[in-house]
């Protein structure tokens, strides 16, 4: 089985004076649908507004830059659950499926946002499909203007205005008039819906190498957003340790460059490959993958298509390697000095490996 796992930049779906939409296609992407995962950027300008849409696959939005109000309402049968929250650089936040959203920028920057979606049971493999509520493309457009004067027992002419008046698709810029009918968001919902990921303490911190950080809060799971999220920061020269996942992981490079390797099935080396900011790339199910950051450092988010995903290391006293030691000879084939020079670098290593002078490492 081989797949094109390269780093690839998002698509422009549609640019506006609100904002952009990118998108990351399926089609020039065949990996994404094979993996059933999904990913794309909104910027919002200052007063740019993102019209109420929903989705068909659950997803998190990874805060880069700006502050943002978010609207979210999700249905519950008969019930609905509604807020109207803030976020801002760092926070990551669940958007669950087929829940309604709308976002506006009510900061003096742009707003830019990463979604990354599972697409196990979207239309399309491999990609985010959004319905429209207003607006040219939306349902009460599309809908004959009797059936919406029934709905909402107002007259066919009134159902004809509700419906064409609207003339933006998907994203637009408020008038300041507007702007300032936009109430402040909730501020005491920060804490329930979102997690700032950025400031949140660190699951491992190496000096001079980095951190690791993973999303641990309670929405991921209640709304149906079945999501692990993590945020790595490499310093310069310094490396993630190989490792797997028990489930596909996707990583959206935030800031930085790099290199990334990755090997599948039967120990062949499938990536091997620079990375930038802006790239994303997708690491399939039990394929090992190793991150290592140039001169300037990386930042990346990435999420793994299961809220309980196992994580296999190849480095540190975590290591799946980390057995007897007569195990360990015998597999490698080397001799018992060989041996434990190697367990003890996995004993005392750490899963962030900080920059290595491998000729003083051997003495050179």
């Amino acid at each position: 089985m081989d797949m094109e796992l390269s780093p690839m930049f998002p698509a422009t779906f549609t640019e506006t004076e609100g904002g952009g939409y990118y998108n990351w296609e399926a089609a020039e992407s065949p990996v994404l649908g094979e993996a059933n995962v999904a990913a794309g950027k909104l910027v919002l300008k200052p007063r740019g507004f993102a019209l109420p849409h929903y989705a068909d696959c659950p997803k998190v939005g990874y805060v880069l830059e700006g502050v943002c109000g978010v609207g979210l309402t999700i249905p519950e049968n008969t019930k609905q659950t509604m807020a109207f929250i803030g976020v801002k650089k760092g926070d990551v936040i669940p958007v669950p499926y087929a829940s309604v959203s709308w976002w506006y920028n009510y900061g003096d920057s742009d707003v830019v946002i990463v979604f990354l979606g599972d697409t196990t049971n979207a239309y399309v493999a491999g990609e985010i499909t959004y319905f429209l509520l207003t607006g040219p493309l939306g349902h009460l457009a599309a809908f004959s203007p009797e059936f919406i004067a029934k709905t909402y027992q107002i007259s066919v002419e009134k159902a004809g205005k509700l419906a064409a008046s609207q003339k933006g698709v998907l994203l637009l810029k408020l008038s300041e008039e507007e702007a300032k009918t936009i109430p402040n968001p909730n501020e005491e919902l920060v804490n329930i819906w979102t997690q700032n990921i950025d400031a949140s303490s660190p699951d491992v911190e190496v000096n001079n190498g980095g951190k690791s950080t993973t999303s641990q809060f309670p929405p991921l799971e209640q709304v149906g957003v079945g999501l692990n999220v993590n945020r790595l920061v490499l310093a310069a020269k310094a490396s993630r340790a190989p490792s797997y996942a028990s489930h596909t992981r996707m990583f959206y490079v935030a800031k930085g460059t790099g290199k990334v390797q990755a090997v599948g099935l039967q120990g062949k080396l499938v990536l091997n490959s620079k990375v930038e900011s802006g790239q994303l790339f997708v690491v399939p199910k039990l394929f090992m993958v190793t991150i290592s950051a140039d001169e300037q450092g990386m930042e990346l988010v990435s999420i793994a298509t299961s809220s309980r995903a196992v994580i296999g290391e190849l480095g540190s006293k975590s290591s799946v390697l980390n057995t007897i030691p007569s195990v360990v000879q015998a597999s490698l084939n080397v001799t018992p000095e060989l041996t434990q020079h190697f367990r003890q670098m996995m004993e005392t290593g750490t899963i962030i490996v900080p920059p290595v002078d491998l000729k003083a490492e051997n003495g050179v």
